[in-house]
């Protein structure tokens, strides 16, 4: 079961140069303190009293030694070179003390202080000054404002937590509550630990990014799990992200919702990015595992270590009781995951040694049959496991817990079965996850589990959680085989041009030229005309003939058309452009006055078909972003969307169209055709390369873009210009 999970070695083309102070060989503690109360103090004393066997050099001018280790007056008079310095000094005392840290080589420094950026505008000058001593003198920084660090297998513990216990679970958190909130669930637990834990804090020098690699360099770290509340540089986690998860878990808790990408929002796109889906569905689009409640993160990065990876969704449940089962098969069906259809001879194999009376669909329930005889239960999972419609069991009710609810000599039998399922385990690649409500009281057949190294868990959501990210995490391995990212485009000289046009003159593209880029990269649609002035109507009237058109005005001023009367539809005949004209100018004048109206844009209308929205956003955090949804004026009201960072392979585009909660409508309903989901995918795609190829694009809206058994069309294009980027 374990066959996967092996130490992931550090490559010396590509080590992290966090290693060379977070498992450091001496270090200085600056402002270390005989009074218990300071965290200088707590400090030594985790080092000390925690057998480190580096060297440690308590800086402190005012006393001769702290806990029996000889003092030094400042980083100067250090007499041995120094790894990390733990600083436990006021802010104003950081630009120096990095400087001295420069001086006698230190290759990183903790930074305990607050009062920086946090705190307004002078804090952020006095960061500025600290970063660039740090870089002055080759120092990397962690915090400030960071809750500490320690690394368990080096026993190096700065925040003196005796209770953390060494284990292979990296933690990184913004949050030192949330560490100890961890560090108690894992004693509780009795078999997590963990590795190396490090509060970010402001993330000045070293971000979410360098942790990220670090962990997935350790040999001690076999899960890098990560409590967020905001990254500085996603676009550069994300690429990390794609590097470690193929070869080590991550997992993720995102506390919040980011509201950068919300700022001044200037399209239907803009106004749903920076949201906390957009960034969930990016980090599951580079394979990390995210959890939405804080007692998951432990459980799900335990399971994650311990089993890795399920090949499928597809869950076989053996349950003692029906009601458990069904309250399983509930939360199994909201969470993505699947009942397996076992077979028929598997169905056969389990009525040879169950009760008549028993479930033999999934959920398989028992039904009394391991009340006298537990060591069923393990039969019953040695015989799903052989079935290969099964992904993963799920073992389900009192296992454990036998010989207390019905008679003590029923232990032995409890015990024998928690050595089958072990053996089992050991010789299959299927998971094997237990909920038994038995497991708050550790009876032996469970404790014998957790020595074995199979999950045992208290409650049935958080075990789905667990089968769930098994499964996520074994499909996305399965997906990422074959699957380049789409190149971006070959930027056309023309299209240059016409981005340097508009940037020149202030504004965004007109419809007309978005219309043109998207078609001079091979995205379908119509042909339209622009008419400058009334008597050039009749020149529609001359291309498209009767067919009935699409009026819409020519304006840099004016972004959403429709909420300024400037669009018309169904209009046929001369006399219709001509009306429909003069109601565009009126109504367009009364929106703005002073608007700068260039004409309109005439197009013939689109059939009916399934209205979705293609959109694009730079992201401050994350970078180009994809969107795809159910589109027309309901897009910002549903929020049906999903989102990828750009650029996509072409499993991320076939999902980002399977994610929908609308999928059935695009499948076809009620009599309707199913939309081709092939052109869709290769639209998705299109845009990704032309956002690739111009970075001059900041935002685009397609939106709708009409989907049909046999293609699509896209009825309405918006591309808003980045100012700051020349066209090349």
């Amino acid at each position: 079961m374990n066959e996967n999970s092996s130490p992931v070695p550090c490559s010396p083309a590509r080590r992290s140069p966090l290693h060379d102070f977070l498992a450091p060989a001496s270090i200085a503690i600056v402002g270390a303190s005989a009074d218990p109360t300071k965290r200088g103090y707590k400090a030594m004393v985790g080092l000390v009293k925690g057998d480190y066997r580096g060297r440690v050099y308590p800086i402190n001018p005012k006393v001769p030694e702290i806990l029996g280790v000889p003092t030094c007056a400042t980083l100067d008079d250090v007499p041995g070179p120094i790894d990390l310095a733990l600083i436990c000094t006021p802010a104003k005392t950081l630009p120096g003390l990095l400087e001295a840290c420069g001086r006698k080589g230190v290759k990183g420094a903790v930074i305990l202080a607050s009062g920086f950026r946090e705190s307004g505008p002078e804090g952020a000058r006095l960061e500025q000054q600290v970063l660039d001593a740090a870089r002055a003198g080759g120092v990397r920084i962690i915090g400030p404002n960071t809750s500490g660090m320690f690394n368990l297998h080096h026993k190096v513990n700065l925040l003196d937590l005796r209770n953390a216990r060494p284990g292979d679970i990296g933690f990184i958190s913004q949050s030192g509550n949330m560490l100890l909130a961890l560090v108690l669930e894992a004693e509780h637990n009795g078999h997590v630990g963990f590795s190396t834990y490090v509060g970010p804090g402001n993330q000045t020098d070293v971000g979410f990014n360098d942790y990220l690699r670090y962990l997935g360099e350790d040999v001690h770290t076999r899960v890098a799990t990560l409590y967020v509340e905001g990254f500085r540089d996603g676009q550069r986690f994300l690429e990390v992200a794609r590097e470690i998860t193929p070869v080590k878990p991550v997992v993720v808790y995102k506390s919040g919702a980011t509201e950068l990408g919300k700022k001044a929002a200037s399209s239907h796109t803009g106004a749903l990015a920076g949201s906390y889906a957009m960034t969930v569905d990016l980090l599951r689009q580079v394979g990390v595992s995210v959890v939405h409640h804080s007692d998951e993160i432990l459980p799900v990065a335990e399971g994650l270590a311990l089993m890795q990876q399920a090949r499928g969704r597809r869950i076989a449940v053996i349950a003692d009781g029906g009601g458990q089962a069904t309250i399983t098969s509930d939360r199994l069906s909201e969470s993505g995951l699947e009942l397996a259809e076992l077979s028929a001879a598997t169905r056969k194999r389990l009525a040879a040694i169950l009760f008549p009376q028993a479930a033999l669909a999934n959920p398989v329930d028992v039904a009394g049959s391991s009340d006298a005889d537990p060591e069923v239960l393990a039969r019953c999972v040695e015989i799903v496991a052989d079935d290969d419609n099964v992904d993963a069991v799920f073992l389900v009710g009192m296992f454990g817990g036998y010989h207390i609810r019905f008679a003590e000599s029923l232990l032995g039998g409890e015990m024998r079965a928690a050595e089958a399922m072990i053996e089992l385990a050991r010789a299959s690649a299927k998971p094997l996850v237990v909920y038994s409500l038995y497991a708050p009281v550790k009876p032996p057949a469970l404790r014998r589990l957790h020595e074995a190294g199979l999950p045992v868990y208290a409650s049935i959501e958080q075990a789905v959680k667990v089968l769930e990210a098994l499964a996520e995490r074994g499909l996305y391995l399965q997906d990422r085989h074959g699957q380049p990212l789409q190149a971006g485009a070959a930027p056309d000289e023309a299209m240059q041009a016409m981005f340097a046009r508009a940037q020149n003159e202030g504004r965004d593209l007109y419809e007309h030229e978005a219309r043109a880029l998207l078609r001079t990269h091979g995205v379908a649609v119509a042909e339209e005309i622009v008419a400058h002035t009334a008597d050039e109507l009749a020149v529609a009237i001359e291309r498209f003939g009767d067919q009935p058109l699409a009026m819409k005005v020519v304006s840099k001023d004016i972004l959403h058309k429709s909420d300024a009367g400037g669009v018309k539809l169904n209009l046929v005949g001369e006399a219709a452009l001509r009306e429909a004209w003069a109601q565009i100018l009126a109504g367009c004048r009364a929106y703005d006055a002073d608007a700068d109206i260039r004409g309109v844009l005439l197009t013939p209308m689109a059939r009916k078909g399934v209205e979705v929205i293609v959109g694009v956003v730079r992201d401050p955090i994350f970078g180009p972003v994809l969107m795809f949804g159910l589109g027309g004026i309901f897009v910002e009201i549903l929020e049906d969307v999903a989102f990828r960072a750009i650029p996509l392979s072409r499993r991320d585009a076939e999902t980002m169209v399977d994610q929908l909660g609308a999928r059935k409508v695009l499948a076809g309903v009620r009599g309707e055709a199913a939309v081709d989901k092939v052109a869709l995918v290769e639209l998705l795609l299109r845009v990704s390369s032309i956002v690739s190829a111009y970075p001059q694009l900041s935002e685009l809206d397609l939106n709708p873009v009409i989907a049909y058994p046999d293609g699509y069309a896209v009825v309405d294009a918006r591309i808003i210009t980045n100012r700051t980027v020349a066209s090349s």
